[in-house]
């Protein structure tokens, strides 16, 4: 059985199509992961896609999608939420359980890093949890946009421009986000959880992966990006994060 790369389509938030990215190894796969991007970065992220090769250099099988809003899946962006992005991960675990197997890794970079930690307590078959420079609350996403928080408010939605693309956000996001007690979510995690973050990420700073820590219950652990940028995107970053995570989730890994 060769290595596949397999695009796929199914329902999502509101019966809305999430377009996603199956990669498989070559042999049958330890396990199979789902990768939530970041911020508006879309599945096909330069570290999503690097790790997700990673993974399947490893022996897993990743699923990595784009949220709502986002990419090549339906729906518009301004409409999307926090609870979307998590509701989208519920709706992948479903799928993969239903036609390959359930994810028992959930991997979330920054914005989905927190999406990951919200959802892991609706998909139960998950083993391992890990957040890559994530923030500890859903609300932190503001600060890339915080001189237009107050005309979103006042207005009820607003143009912004975030890694020089522009999108319209509306106050129903900021209200989404506000309503979430995303410590409950950490402290009633069942599952192991691995945190990434590096001491240099001037966008989510590490005191973020701190409060997750601290929050979470054990078995817990804590990987040092060094001098990574918040986006990984050096390639050998990267790599090291795919190969620690293989490494330390195959001690969680129910027996085959």
């Amino acid at each position: 059985m060769a290595k596949r790369r397999i695009k796929l389509e199914y329902p999502g938030t509101n019966g809305l199509k999430i377009a996603a990215i199956l990669e498989t190894p070559a042999t049958e796969p330890k396990a199979y992961a789902l990768y939530a991007h970041c911020f508006t970065c879309g599945k096909d992220n330069v570290a999503a896609s690097r790790i997700s090769r990673g993974l399947v250099a490893q022996g897993f099988a990743v699923l990595r999608l784009d949220f709502t809003g986002i990419g090549k899946s339906e729906g518009a962006f301004a409409d999307s939420n926090f609870s979307s992005n998590v509701e989208d991960l519920i709706h992948s675990a479903d799928y993969l359980r239903e036609h390959y197997s359930a994810p028992q890794v959930l991997i979330g970079h920054s914005f989905g890093g927190a999406a990951v930690l919200a959802a892991a307590g609706d998909i139960k078959e998950v083993a391992g949890v890990v957040t890559l420079a994530a923030p500890s609350n859903p609300k932190h996403v503001t600060k890339q946009f915080a001189e237009h928080v107050n005309t979103i408010k006042d207005n009820g939605i607003c143009d912004v421009s975030l890694s020089g693309r522009p999108f319209t956000i509306k106050k129903q996001f900021l209200d989404d986000i506000a309503q979430y007690n995303q410590d409950e979510k950490i402290r009633k995690l069942k599952t192991p959880l691995l945190i990434f973050h590096s001491p240099l990420d001037q966008s989510v700073r590490i005191i973020e992966a701190e409060h997750i820590y601290n929050t979470a219950k054990h078995p817990k652990s804590f990987i040092s990006l060094d001098s990574a940028d918040h986006l990984l995107t050096n390639a050998k970053d990267a790599e090291y994060v795919a190969n620690a995570i293989a490494a330390w989730v195959a001690r969680y890994l129910p027996a085959s």
